[in-house]
């Protein structure tokens, strides 16, 4: 089922949390290893009766379930629920895009607005001011003005994991001018510095 957090079930096509009905299959996921109190908090209480993927997504009109991302990765723009990932697939549509991490930066009025952090192809000649009109008119396109969209700034660099993945939460506290951890699997920490330094002359 999608779920809001109010534990309501949301209409189709709406993005919200995937939850499981319990019970589970006998062995699917007894516990974890020596915290049990851990794995009831973290997967069951916030929505009792169900298992807690963690996972946002929504479901068509056949029944289909879409994982568009983690939950945490979803920004909450004047109230309505956007996946980070699927306006970065959108911002990775532009030919002149090699990756890109969408993250909320705050907002007095809409409470968050998503930024989008483009490393470019090699090659590129066009000027920011360019890129980003281009980039902001695809985002409207293919998710619609209600993402409120406009602000993208040109990075040379990432920060990844060793497994390749983004860390989206620790991105967000830095543009967002919050203290923030560097985890232990981060491959090149550098990185974090060279885009604070980045993300404040843009912003």
């Amino acid at each position: 089922k999608i779920l809001n957090s109010q534990m309501q079930e949301l209409k189709t096509n709406t993005l919200g949390n995937i939850v499981v009905k319990l019970p589970l299959p006998p062995g699917a996921f007894s516990t974890l290893w020596e915290n049990d109190e851990m794995f009831k908090n973290l997967y069951f209480a916030k929505f009792p009766g169900y298992y807690d993927t963690m996972d946002a997504g929504y479901m068509d009109e056949d029944g289909y379930v879409y994982v568009m991302s983690r939950v945490d990765d979803v920004i909450n723009v004047a109230g309505h629920r956007l996946s980070a990932g699927a306006i970065e697939e959108s911002v990775l549509l532009h030919k002149s895009v090699a990756d890109c991490a969408v993250v909320g930066l705050e907002d007095s009025l809409k409470g968050h607005v998503p930024l989008a952090l483009c490393v470019l192809q090699n090659g590129v000649d066009t000027t920011d001011e360019e890129l980003e009109n281009e980039i902001v008119s695809q985002v409207r396109e293919h998710i619609g003005p209600v993402a409120a969209f406009r602000k993208v700034i040109v990075v040379k660099q990432l920060p990844k994991t060793r497994s390749g993945k983004i860390p989206r939460a620790t991105l967000a506290s830095l543009v967002n001018g919050k203290p923030y951890q560097i985890g232990s699997t981060i491959e090149d920490p550098d990185v974090f510095k060279v885009l604070e330094d980045v993300v404040k002359a843009k912003l």
